[in-house]
């Protein structure tokens, strides 16, 4: 019993610190995000996400500039669209 108490403390800790850490590796960012390291190399290869290489070969990422990144094209709503052709029709968009 006192095993399995450990071990679900240490995947609380390793959770935890996953959830808060501020600097991600690569396996941690692609986790983080959801995609495969194969496709975060990509990226980083394209130079379309943000990253670091302190050292010329290992490849960091800050959790903010991900969320911003994954936040960067966001996809207007039906209504929204709507809304802003209403807007523009408005103004005397259409000439």
């Amino acid at each position: 019993m006192e095993e399995l108490i450990k071990t679900v403390a240490d995947q609380v800790t390793a959770k935890t610190i996953f959830c808060t850490k501020e600097v991600l590796t690569s396996d941690e960012a692609a986790r983080y995000m959801g995609i495969s390291k194969s496709y975060l190399y990509k990226l980083t290869m394209r130079r379309q996400i943000p990253h670091y290489k302190p050292m010329g070969k290992m490849c960091y990422f800050n959790r903010h500039e991900l969320e911003a990144w994954l936040q960067g094209n966001r996809v207007a709503t039906a209504e929204e669209i709507e809304e802003r052709a209403d807007a523009y029709c408005m103004k005397g968009g259409v000439r």
